[in-house]
């Protein structure tokens, strides 16, 4: 069984981007934080609408969703 579904690497990705912004904001400029912004207001419209442009792309490259790992043990 492959454990790395869709939402596991969507929450490795947001993380990733969110540690690079506060590395940019806290060694190069204080733009970087903008980069943790948007990760923010991506979780807050995922959260509210189910909307995810990176699930969206991961969907597109073929990664499976934990239903879909799950479905296929059964």
């Amino acid at each position: 069984m492959n454990s790395w579904y869709r939402e596991r690497l969507l929450f490795l990705i947001a993380g990733t981007v969110s540690l690079i912004g506060v590395t940019l904001g806290m060694f190069v400029n204080q733009w970087g934080f903008v980069l943790n912004f948007l990760v923010g207001i991506n979780m807050i419209l995922f959260a509210f609408a189910g909307f995810c442009p990176m699930s969206l792309i991961l969907k597109s490259c073929g990664v499976p969703s934990l239903r879909e790992t799950q479905g296929e043990r059964r």
